[in-house]
């Protein structure tokens, strides 16, 4: 008999954790395990991936139907997030029978986890540094570290993304007996077929590009303040940032009020990022913190040379700084890394082969076995 698991997410949008678990169910046995991945509110650009491989159920389905059915969605999410005890939302809300259950982000979902009164497995997965991150307890789903912990310490598993992160997730929680690290998987093949060939450019000017969510965590504001001081010292490049987020309007903003629409674009979501960033001479990540940071294995993968702030994940990825350039976590450090990064570009290209060979690590068929592993335990 086949054995049932079920993963658990807030949505399917375009964040790191989303996209991971679109890879892990792509590559799962299903000879052996009926898979089932239930995002609470039914939206984002990983529903239709994850649809072609495995069952999919939202409690809340967004912008569908008549009025009458997307009146009872707008209860249903009142429900869910704000007016019924977890418990309740567990059992009316969540398909039950499963043998492993499986928190697949921080915050809500692991929090609901807790409350299940099942003889299923539980299974949290952190994706970030939560002493550098707490974001559950900065938005109110847990009151203290406290009370996070006793959520935590009512599963049977946790699973953490680098070592870097369950080290952090012992000094905060405790725990240890409960702590695993399994590594993010990377479509490698697939990932090699998106992005090509490089091509020619015919503008010689070094193209940086980060890709990321438009969130504080991510930098992105000091980083426009460090290209905006290169520029003014007369370095010249072009800085492109993919992705969305709550922060575009500032983005924009900072880049109008000072006039650098020539040399910082913010295109938007990008759903083949890989052809943007094998035509990149640098990646660039500003993080505050960072569990793992797929972008940065998917540049080391693709041959395009990393800085990034030291923190966690990429500390971790990048070998204490052996395979990128890793910079102080701060706006000094990553203007003093990049002015580097720019006037060394033979520093910077020494990387590339050194780094590919470590994302032999993150392949499917390894990480695939080791969750399988951990579920079969």
């Amino acid at each position: 008999m086949k054995k049932k698991i079920l993963f658990m997410i807030e949505s399917l949008s375009g964040g790191g954790a989303e996209k991971v678990l679109s890879v892990i169910v792509k590559y799962f046995d299903y000879e052996h395990y009926d898979v089932t991945v239930c995002p609470m509110v039914d939206t984002g650009t990983y529903c239709d991936e994850v649809k072609k491989y495995v069952s999919q159920y939202s409690p809340v389905i967004t912008y569908r139907g008549h009025a009458l059915s997307r009146f009872w969605n707008m209860v249903k999410y009142k429900l869910v997030y704000s007016y019924l005890p977890l418990r309740w939302v567990y059992k009316w809300f969540i398909p039950q029978g499963n043998d492993v259950e499986i928190a697949f982000c921080e915050g809500y979902v692991t929090k609901l986890l807790s409350y299940a009164n099942t003889k299923s497995r539980k299974i949290a997965w952190i994706h970030t540094d939560l002493t550098d991150n707490p974001w559950p307890i900065e938005l109110g789903i847990f009151r203290d570290v406290e009370d996070e912990r006793r959520a935590y310490s009512s599963l049977d598993k946790i699973v953490c993304v680098s070592q870097a992160v369950e080290k952090s997730f012992h000094e905060r929680y405790g725990l240890d007996q409960l702590t695993c690290t399994i590594y993010n998987p990377i479509d490698i093949d697939n990932i090699k077929e998106r992005a090509g060939q490089r091509t020619r450019r015919i503008n010689d000017k070094p193209q940086l590009i980060s890709i990321g969510r438009l969130v504080p965590q991510k930098g992105y504001e000091r980083l426009l303040k460090v290209v905006k001081r290169l520029h003014e010292e007369d370095c010249r490049f072009h800085l492109q940032i993919l992705g969305e987020g709550l922060e575009r309007k500032t983005l924009e903003d900072f880049i109008a009020k000072n006039s650098m629409e020539s040399y910082v674009s913010l295109p938007g979501f990008c759903s083949n990022p890989y052809k943007e960033l094998i035509n990149s001479d640098l990646f660039v990540c500003s993080s505050h913190a960072e569990g793992f940071s797929l972008v940065i294995a998917e540049a080391m993968l693709i041959g395009v040379p990393v800085i990034s702030t030291c923190c966690s994940g990429p500390n971790e990825l990048l070998n204490g700084g052996s395979l990128g350039l890793l910079v102080e976590n701060s706006e000094n450090g990553i203007y003093q890394g990049l002015k580097s990064a720019l006037q060394n570009k033979g520093r910077m290209t020494d990387f590339i082969e050194v780094a590919r060979k470590r994302i032999i690590d993150f392949s499917p068929s390894i990480i695939i076995h080791q969750i399988e592993t951990l579920i079969d335990d």
